[in-house]
């Protein structure tokens, strides 16, 4: 652990993936790393180093032109805790003392430290969303130390990206263009720029070691870019960037066992973090294609079944009334092979192909059906409120005490990161002391029955709920699973 006396705490947060683990920091402050004003550099020829006086090139240059748009993010946020009694939750003690516990609360302060990229000459900002989830003040520093207060714009969990926007600017700031991320091959040579370990800005040097790398976990839309650059806590929200000084991904995550870097390192492509940054930026929430329907990874026995030489595309296990899919004919057992174009080969490609299309556009999907190649188009339209959310936070001697519930819609499955075919009730939010959360409630729980009778809304839930059962009998709809459960 890196410890030293002038660094508030440093927190590192690991999640376990495949005998490694997928690492997302919030790091300690530190001051920030003065670099030269910056320089004008001339379009980059992309080919191997001919001669010997080229392999001593230097990116000096190109680290003038970028390293002023990367800044420190300072998050600071206040945590309460509360002293309880060992006789907490006891019913007896609950009769007479109330639910509430014993001990005053306490309020600490935390306070953590990432990256981010100026985007916008008007100081606007990308980070990742870990960095400030939770942050009751944030403040940026300019590579020469020159410090801003910052509000968040937006905040995006799903693609673990958030907007910040500096307060009381006088004058522009240097800012990064984004590359069309879909150019990046792997092979292409990158600069990851941040604040690893709150020591002042640093610059590694590396490769694209894949582009469209799935199944990483380190938000809803996996699919990342994937380099050898050195990234560390302190990383997340900084720049990965390319030979002719683009954005292309902002440092996210990175695959590692002791807590450093590994040479396996995740940044969220520029096309997603342009959608975000452009939905901030015109003031509106952001609006992803909705397909309207499930899709499967095709394994070799798949591939085998349809013919196939190998396992390619992504099959089409469920199309959804009234939906952008149905309304372009695509069919149960239907392969597809390439969105716009682009390969796919796995739902969390295809999800990522498709959310970032532009909303009123038509969308180009290269089909397999029964063996016969065909061209389908369809359009990419944001998913629908209907039936409205309905918004209720229950209250009451239930099981649902402190949870948040919203009426599933498309829309509402969308932004929750369930599936979107789906009917009923989904718990949004929980309150931390409450019942539900002791119970283990979690979001995108979806409330089936109560008692055996159905939940078709949420005042079907708050009517129940007011009720004074002795046993409470769930089902609960989590993760695609049906569970049971009968509570006293």
């Amino acid at each position: 652990m890196f410890l030293r006396n002038e660094f508030a705490a440093l927190a590192v947060l690991l999640v376990a993936a495949g005998g490694g683990y997928l690492a997302r920091d919030f790091v300690p402050s530190s001051s920030a790393a003065g670099t030269a004003p910056p320089a004008k550099v001339t379009e980059a020829v992309e080919r191997v180093p001919a001669s010997k006086v080229e392999m001593q090139l230097s990116f000096s240059p190109l680290v003038k032109q970028a390293a002023p748009a990367v800044v420190n993010v300072y998050a600071t946020r206040k945590v309460v805790t509360q002293n309880r009694s060992p006789f907490f939750n006891d019913p007896f003690f609950e009769q007479f003392f109330g639910r509430g516990g014993f001990g005053a609360p306490r309020e600490r302060v935390e306070r953590s430290l990432g990256s981010g990229v100026i985007v916008d000459h008007t100081g606007v900002i990308v980070t990742n969303h870990h960095v400030i989830d939770g942050a009751t003040e944030v403040k940026v520093a300019l590579a020469d130390r020159t410090e801003f207060e910052a509000d968040v714009v937006l905040d995006d969990e799903r693609t673990d990206l958030a907007i910040l926007k500096v307060r009381d600017l006088k004058g522009d700031l240097p800012h990064l263009e984004f590359a069309n991320s879909d150019d990046t091959e792997v092979g292409d040579l990158v600069l990851a720029i941040g604040n690893p370990f709150g020591v002042g800005q640093t610059v590694t040097s590396g490769i694209v070691s894949a582009v469209a790398r799935t199944q990483v976990g380190a938000s809803d839309y996996s699919y990342f870019v994937q380099t050898d650059a050195a990234i560390n806590p302190g990383n997340s929200g900084g720049a990965l960037v390319n030979m002719q000084g683009k954005l292309v991904g902002i440092n996210s995550s990175i695959y590692t066992r002791s807590g450093g870097s590994n040479g396996i390192g995740f940044a969220i492509p520029a096309n997603m973090v342009r959608l975000v940054a452009e939905a901030a930026i015109s003031g509106n929430k952001v609006e992803r294609a909705w397909f309207g329907g499930s899709l499967q990874m095709v394994s070799s026995d798949i591939a085998n079944g349809l013919g196939l030489d190998r396992p390619q595309g992504v099959l089409v296990t469920e199309v959804f009334d009234d939906s952008p899919a149905k309304a372009a004919g695509l069919e149960i057992g239907d392969l597809i092979l390439k969105v716009n174009g682009k390969d796919v080969d796995s739902p969390d490609a295809f999800g990522y192909r498709f959310a970032t299309t532009p909303i009123g556009s038509t969308v180009n999907l290269d089909i397999s059906r029964h063996g016969k190649a065909s061209t389908l188009k369809i359009r990419a339209e944001a998913a629908p409120e209907k039936p409205p959310r309905d918004q209720r936070y229950i209250e009451g001697y239930s099981p649902f005490d402190g949870a948040t519930v919203l009426n599933l819609s498309p829309a509402v499955a969308q932004e929750l990161g369930v599936d979107s075919g789906l009917k009923g009730v989904v718990v949004s939010n929980i309150r931390n002391g409450t019942t539900a959360e002791r119970l283990g409630l979690k979001m995108g729980d979806i409330i089936r029955k109560v008692n055996g009778q159905a939940v078709r809304n949420t005042r079907d839930l708050e009517t129940l709920s007011k009720q004074d059962f002795r046993l409470w009998r769930l089902e609960i709809q989590r993760d695609g699973q049906l569970i049971k459960t009968t509570i006293s």
